[in-house]
């Protein structure tokens, strides 16, 4: 079956996303696959860093590369830039060339320090509550054509679901790990009340008093005494089981 470029890219972005264990992991290797795309169709080298916004403030989240990231922090650093400027208007925003560029003095400085003469601010679509930008560097002032700008619109659109994907299942995940902890916690509380009502013959109430007793006496956590006292009687560390 024939492919065109667009869908061996969600092809590719749907792998990630199943290949990676965190959103931080997914952003970066988001990034890295921006970077190529871009940089393959404007014929340079071109770094990419994921500024992430949610409520009031934005951070650096994810980059093509160590060099990329650091990049990125230099705008969230500065407070001023095209990919902030994107996040704001939602619309693509280009720093030309940063010796002659009048915006963003503090910054444009900072990044020819850095050997970097232009960059380009790429908003994604991620959600009500949270919004994101592609930032693009280059070395030249060349790169960032208008049809390179179309291109980076162009995979923003395409590659934005993916990242909402993303972002829910990171959500869901973090949700599930949540709970799975909050349930190993309720397991080795309630098996060590367990112990206790066998041990005294009293109520689950009693028990649970006893626990809390020996806890703040001790001044440790509740469940690091009740782990204890389940180690100590079973010999195994208690665990949670669910069923298929």
């Amino acid at each position: 079956m024939s492919t065109t470029p667009e869908r061996d890219l969600l092809l590719e972005l749907q792998d990630l996303i199943i290949g990676t264990d965190s959103i931080a992991e997914f952003l970066g290797g988001f990034a890295a696959i921006a970077a190529d795309v871009i940089s393959r169709n404007a014929g340079e080298t071109v770094e990419c860093g994921v500024t992430l916004k949610r409520v009031k403030h934005t951070r650096t989240v994810g980059g093509s590369s160590p060099k990329a990231i650091h990049l990125d922090k230099i705008e969230q650093q500065v407070g001023e830039g095209p990919c902030i400027t994107a996040l704001q208007t939602q619309r693509p925003t280009l720093l030309g060339d940063v010796r002659t560029d009048q915006r963003w003095p503090r910054y444009q400085k900072a990044l020819y320090d850095e050997g970097i003469l232009s960059a380009l601010g790429v908003p994604l679509e991620i959600g009500e509550d949270s919004s994101a930008a592609l930032n693009f560097f280059a070395t030249s002032t060349s790169v960032f054509s208008d049809d390179i700008i179309k291109e980076a619109a162009g995979f923003a659109d395409l590659a934005g679901s993916a990242v909402r994907l993303a972002l829910k299942v990171g959500t869901a995940q973090g949700a599930a790990d949540d709970l799975s902890a909050a349930m190993q916690k309720r397991t080795a509380i309630n098996l060590a009340c367990g112990i206790i009502m066998g041990q005294n013959r009293c109520t689950q109430a009693e028990a649970m008093t006893i626990l809390t007793n020996v806890s703040s006496h001790r001044n440790q956590k509740l469940r690091d005494v009740a782990e204890e006292m389940v180690i100590k009687i079973s010999g195994d560390k208690p665990s949670t089981h669910f069923d298929a």
